[in-house]
């Protein structure tokens, strides 16, 4: 890679920065609808595994920064560099898993209880404004950088108010001691029925599946370390403005005691990020919503029941009916209303990063794609997603919202394991020796590895189908 200088590292402390994408994602339905309802069948000792996968993602967010802000390459174009095949890898499983609309249609079927209107219709227009939006964006990043940030101030607030109006000191605490009760796994939980969906809430603890590799190439639009270098992605109404995309990264002289001053600074940049805003906002969403479950438990008791015959959605009801029961029956629909809007807020970050991601590797590694620009490539992939999204509300297998997000964490967890390998290949045998990780870090890494293509292959080979 052709060596050019690092920018100076913003302050450590800051509010906004590339990893809103991550809380916007994170912050979804793992942690609004997955979890409590597994609290609400399990109690909130099942939350442990809660704990080791979102700690185990804060670090994996750290690795994929660190190729992200050495090169300005995203970790796909570092799969590629170790083996083409692997990237190849990627660009399949994202459509797999990321043409399905789980996410905005969860958050839908919460706006139809709320309002009436069909979950289909409310997840087609979402779609369709999504696009509508992207389309005509000037710099893509920059206009959700801003909107995901209103979305999860208001969302992280809002939910905290409800869950302190409901719940008690003895559900937050615990809520707490839940998260440390390591090992209680019970007899029903290692079920065909509900074992896949255990695999599925942990790989959705956090932003689930791709989503962190996604997250390099919302490091380089932010400028981040090499990204600097590289220009930002432009909506399709503005591609006639957009520069030329170099066809390889960066390298920063890591001889260089200057340089290796300012690496450090855009580390600590970056540790903030995924220490405070990514582990600590996602932490206390789920501890908001985890007491709300509890409360729903004594409240609505039949609901464990509902559950097992297969009632996917009566968690959500049952959460909105024991807000509800303070005396204002408006917060049930207010809790409703931030359902669809967590929907929303994924949808948002999920169709934009899935476009981004397949537009780089369409753009750098399909002969002739550079005819093109990034953006009219985004472009297509966008509308792409949009129209079978669109295809598989109205006619697809899936059996309601809830089932199609079931399916999407579970596959998500496939490509979480073999990316925490994709780390430990690009960042050790890539990197200069100066700023390769350090041991502890790739143990946690390969641990990951274990961790999601263990609970995974289990399921397969235990119970023979992801899910019943």
């Amino acid at each position: 890679m052709p060596i050019r200088k690092l920018p100076e590292a913003p302050p450590s402390v800051h509010i906004l920065g590339p990893t809103v994408f991550l809380v916007a994602l994170g912050v979804g339905m793992g942690e609004s609808y997955m979890w409590p309802r597994l609290v609400l069948l399990f109690g909130p000792e099942i939350r442990w595994l809660f704990l080791i996968g979102v700690t185990i993602q804060a670090i994996v967010l750290l690795e994929m920064a660190r190729y992200a802000m050495a090169t300005g390459e995203s970790i796909f174009t570092g799969a590629a560099r170790v083996f083409k095949p692997i990237m190849w890898f990627f660009f399949t499983i994202a459509i797999l898993i990321y043409i399905w609309p789980g996410h905005l249609s969860a958050g839908a079927s919460a706006f139809e209880a709320v309002t009436g209107v069909p979950w289909q219709v409310a997840a087609i227009v979402g779609m369709l404004l999504v696009g509508t939006v992207f389309t005509l964006a000037k710099f893509i990043y920059n206009l959700l950088e801003s909107v995901l940030s209103i979305l999860i101030g208001v969302l992280v607030l809002g939910t905290a108010i409800i869950a302190s109006l409901v719940g008690s000191w003895g559900d937050l605490a615990s809520t707490i001691t839940g998260m440390f009760a390591f090992g209680y796994l019970p007899e029903e939980a290692l079920t065909a029925a509900w074992f896949p969906v255990v695999v599925g809430a942990i790989a959705f603890a956090g932003p689930s599946g791709m989503q962190q590799m996604w997250y390099t190439l919302h490091l380089r639009d932010k400028g981040a370390g090499m990204g600097a270098h590289i220009p930002k992605l432009r909506g399709l109404r503005h591609s006639g403005d957009e520069e030329i995309m170099p066809s390889r990264g960066f390298m920063f002289d890591t001889e260089d005691a200057d340089e290796m001053r300012k690496w450090k600074g855009w580390r600590r940049w970056v540790t903030f990020d995924a220490l405070l805003l990514f582990w600590g906002i996602t932490m206390l969403v789920t501890i908001s919503f985890t007491v709300i479950a509890q409360v729903a438990a004594r409240q609505s008791p039949d609901v464990v029941n509902l559950l097992r015959d297969g009632e996917r959605e009566a968690a959500l009801a049952a959460m909105s009916s024991s807000i509800a029961s303070v005396g204002v029956p408006a917060l049930g629909s207010v809790f409703m209303g931030f359902i669809a809007l967590i929907g929303l807020n994924a949808t948002l970050g999920l169709f934009d990063s899935f476009s981004r991601g397949q537009s780089d590797m369409t753009y750098h590694f399909v002969p002739g794609a550079k005819r093109f620009r990034m953006a009219h490539l985004y472009a297509g992939f966008l509308w792409g997603v949009i129209l079978f999204g669109i295809v598989i509300l109205l006619w697809g297998p899936a059996d309601g919202p809830a089932a199609i997000l079931d399916v999407l964490a579970f596959l998500s967890a496939f490509a979480m394991g073999a990316y925490c390998v994709v780390l430990l290949l690009v960042n050790n045998r890539l990197l200069p020796k100066p700023i390769r990780p350090k041991l502890w870090t790739n143990l946690v890494i390969g641990f990951g590895a274990v961790f999601y293509l263990g609970s995974l292959f289990y399921s397969l080979i235990r119970f023979g189908a992801v899910l019943d």
